[in-house]
């Protein structure tokens, strides 16, 4: 009998402080909120505790995910996490949480291409339960803390980025819910867009740290600012026609939350209404991998989404990666 994965529940985490534009201004003493607003569509985010660490982050989503789907974390078999923030350069993170939820069955790694980690990462779960009877119930998490790495100087970044997570169990079915995957990239921009000390090309030596500053989100040189809304219809079309659908048939689509104005552009370029969208960037802020998944468990919770529906989720990540995936909401 064919082995079909399923997303079988979701979770997030959203930390409790609050930053809000206002007070942005304060730190930068000049006036952000009106841009914000008009072209990106932020008005607060959410910034983790100083005693937490991404790892506590997608533990706590993962702990809700695991709650709705009745399981115990011994019940997993694998547990993947999409991060570009990790607790250490290594070992991975998935190991940390793997522990901190005493899910002792569990393989554990990694997945990091920046923002598109969770759409990768989901595809990757999808794939491994089809294949493999031995995989029951997989864990995806999306975790982002990327406030851990901002210069709060710098207005283009500290006024975007914030800290969550988000998480899915994905388990097997018998009808068909993981419907189908593309992942495409543009490397030439690996070196636009991150945090470039604390790896082998720029390890985070005394020398280093004294001369650059400690480990930092940063724009190093522009990329498009159409880029996501001049490459994701046609990776949204090509996923959709690979899974034999066509754009009408999707009741959702969720897309990286970074800018609102990209998100309706992408919509009036498929022509789809902003109704079958959901966004979340307004009042959680830019978090990265774990936007998608947070995201969608917002949307869970509002009623938004049916059994039978089909859904789009479209990602862009540093690097730049992209990965976009369909799948038929079996909830």
């Amino acid at each position: 009998m064919a082995r079909y994965a399923q997303i079988l529940s979701t979770g997030r985490y959203v930390p409790k402080r609050v930053l809000t534009n206002a007070e942005l201004e304060a730190i930068l003493g000049e006036p952000v909120d009106e841009w914000l607003m008009q072209n990106v569509g932020i008005e607060t985010r959410h910034v983790m505790a100083d005693d937490q660490a991404t790892s506590d982050l997608a533990t706590l989503a993962a702990q809700q995910a695991l709650q709705r789907a009745g399981l115990a974390a011994t019940d997993l078999d694998l547990i993947i996490v999409a991060t570009d923030t990790p607790d250490y350069p290594s070992p991975a993170t998935a190991s940390v949480v793997q522990a901190k939820l005493g899910a002792t069955n569990a393989g554990a790694y990694d997945v990091n291409c920046a923002c598109a980690a969770w759409v990768t990462g989901l595809d990757i779960a999808a794939k491994t339960i089809a294949a493999d009877p031995d995989y029951r119930y997989i864990l995806v998490v999306g975790a982002y803390g990327m406030t851990r790495f901002l210069d709060w100087r710098d207005k283009y970044t500290c006024t975007l980025f914030a800290d969550g997570a988000g998480a899915v169990v994905v388990g097997a079915g018998e009808a068909p819910g993981f419907l189908a995957a593309k992942l495409v990239a543009e490397g030439s921009y690996h070196d636009a867009l991150g945090i470039y000390t604390g790896g082998t090309f720029r390890p985070a030596t005394p020398e280093t740290i004294n001369r650059l500053g400690q480990p930092r989100v940063q724009f190093v040189r522009k990329f498009p600012a159409t880029f996501n809304s001049e490459h994701w219809p046609p990776l949204v079309r090509a996923v959709v026609a690979k899974a034999g659908l066509r754009l009408d048939d999707i009741a959702m689509f969720f897309f990286t939350q970074l800018n609102l104005r990209t998100i309706e552009a992408t919509m009036a370029a498929l022509g789809q209404p902003m109704s079958k969208t959901h966004w979340i960037m307004h009042k959680w802020g830019y978090i990265g991998s774990a936007c998608i998944p947070m995201t969608l468990d917002d949307a869970v919770e509002q009623g938004r989404l049916r059994h039978g529906d089909h859904v789009v989720f479209c990602a862009t990540g540093g690097g730049l990666a992209m990965a976009a995936a369909a799948v038929r909401w079996t909830l």
